[in-house]
């Protein structure tokens, strides 16, 4: 849903000299929240009926000398105030994300085996030192020939063999052949590879079938890879396939970023770990595992990951252990209930809150802090508000931590299967399958749909006001 405001100048409260007021009848905060949101989805582009919008607004800042003697008033003051305060405060996700890794820093390099350095980020650039391939070689098991004397019907006088392995310095001239297999040296003389297939062996002699051109299969030297090239830039994540390229240069370590230690705490009176017995009321804690496997595939390193109830001494000890990583996400607790004792805990231990609350649906209460040189992440406590920000706030600083280069996530374009609008308030991440370049939203989308988060693939982010129609090219996040 989205907000409209509306004004009504006869339901002014006052809350004293300069101040603002609101409602004047006597309303608790969730009843004056419903009447402060309405939905946009009725308005157009319209000026007329923008501006009569605006006339129907029921929410009002007033300012003037005002009795503070009135409880109604005051209450509904505190409400109004605390109401704009939260509408005020609440940042967009990229200024979000900008200040969560402007406060992280990578983490100090360090030294791997090459078989241990898989999904890692180089910490430095890396050149080659060897030429690829090192030597004139046969893609082909067949024949080294001179091509000007192997034409189709040729005869060529076979004067040895050159398996792969160490070069026996074979030569030869117009009229001859070496047998040779594929990666062997190319002898002297030579400049051309017959197959064997194109050939007919009788005793020491062969007839060639097939017209042979001056270089056929013949890998030269240096020609995949040069001395000197860059083969690994920093800040590179490092594949299987760079491992094999880094050992073809006889290296047997590497340089990679520092290893982030995370810690996850999830709360809540009503979750419990699974294997117990559940009671009426409660939930099977889910983020704490779904929270671990993001942080592995992540590449980071999950010391712990415990379940505190809503209790603040016990919350207490779960901070003070968890800050001892590099760092901390909490899942649960970051919204403004009278049981939700996260963002007070951190405050109370002294941590700084850089952000609480951001624009983005679902997630909006998302919390991000630092304490004592741990980064804090906390999350809504349902599991998609919970993975949606974990994917455009906590993965980026873990990367960036780890030393790479590039922390975003893959985007690929895919066509929509289905009409979309966003009328709400904020950005809204659609989950959604991406198959055989189509993309359709799986399931229900709400945030504590975790079925349908379960058989999602791809995010696709419609932004605020957007409608998007069936048919559409549209760009769609992947995580896995």
């Amino acid at each position: 849903m989205a907000i409209r405001p509306s004004l009504d100048t006869n339901h002014c409260g006052r809350t004293g000299e300069g101040g603002i007021r609101t409602l004047g009848s006597l309303l608790g905060y969730g009843a004056l929240a419903k009447r402060c949101f309405r939905p946009l989805s009725h308005l157009t582009k319209n000026s007329t009926r923008i501006s009569q919008s605006i006339l129907d607004f029921q929410f009002v800042i007033c300012i003037g000398p005002t009795p503070t003697s009135s409880r109604a008033g005051n209450f509904v003051g505190v409400a109004n105030d605390r109401l704009l305060i939260e509408m005020m405060d609440m940042i967009s996700e990229d200024e979000a994300r900008r200040r969560v890794l402007q406060s992280v820093d990578s983490l100090r390099e360090r030294t791997v085996l090459l078989s241990r350095a898989l999904d890692s980020f180089s910490a430095r650039d890396v050149v080659a030192r060897l030429r690829l391939p090192m030597f004139d070689n046969s893609a082909m098991d067949g024949y080294a020939v001179v091509a000007s004397s192997s034409r189709r019907g040729a005869r060529l006088q076979v004067i040895g063999e050159q398996p792969a392995g160490a070069d026996r310095q074979l030569r030869i001239s117009r009229g001859e052949a070496a047998r040779i297999f594929t990666g062997a040296p190319i002898p002297a003389g030579a400049d051309a590879v017959v197959m064997q297939e194109n050939t007919t062996r009788n005793g020491d002699e062969i007839v060639v079938n097939v017209d042979v051109d001056p270089g056929e299969f013949i890998r030269r030297h240096g020609c995949d890879l040069a001395e000197g090239q860059k083969i690994l830039v920093r800040g590179e994540r490092i594949r299987s396939t760079t491992i094999a390229l880094l050992a073809s240069q006889g290296l047997t370590d590497v340089a990679i970023g520092g290893e982030v230690n995370a810690a996850i705490v999830s709360t809540g009176d009503e979750v419990v770990m699974p294997g117990t017995q559940l009671d009426r009321g409660q939930i099977y804690d889910s983020n704490s595992t779904l929270l671990q496997a993001l942080l592995q595939r992540c590449g980071a390193s999950v010391t712990s990951a415990e379940h505190c109830p809503d209790q603040r001494e016990s919350l207490v000890k779960a901070i003070q252990r968890g800050i001892k990583n590099h760092v901390l996400v909490i899942t649960g607790g970051v919204s403004v209930g009278e049981h939700d004792l996260v963002q007070s805990t951190l405050r109370s231990l002294g941590a700084k809150i850089d952000i609480w609350r951001v624009a983005i649906k679902p997630g909006k209460p998302f919390l991000f802090g630092q304490a004592t040189g741990c980064a804090v992440f906390g999350l809504p406590g349902n599991p998609v508000s919970a993975f949606v920000t974990f994917l455009q706030f906590v993965r980026p600083a873990i990367l960036k931590m780890m030393g790479s280069n590039n922390v975003d996530l893959r985007k690929v374009p895919a066509k929509l299967t289905v009409d979309l609008t966003n009328d709400g308030d904020r950005p809204h991440y659609v989950r959604g399958r991406i198959e055989n370049g189509t993309f359709a939203p799986i399931g229900r989308q709400e945030s504590h749909a975790l079925f349908g988060l379960s058989q999602s693939n791809a995010l696709l982010r419609i932004a605020m006001g957007d409608s998007l129609k069936a048919g559409a090219i549209v760009e769609v996040q992947t995580w896995d």
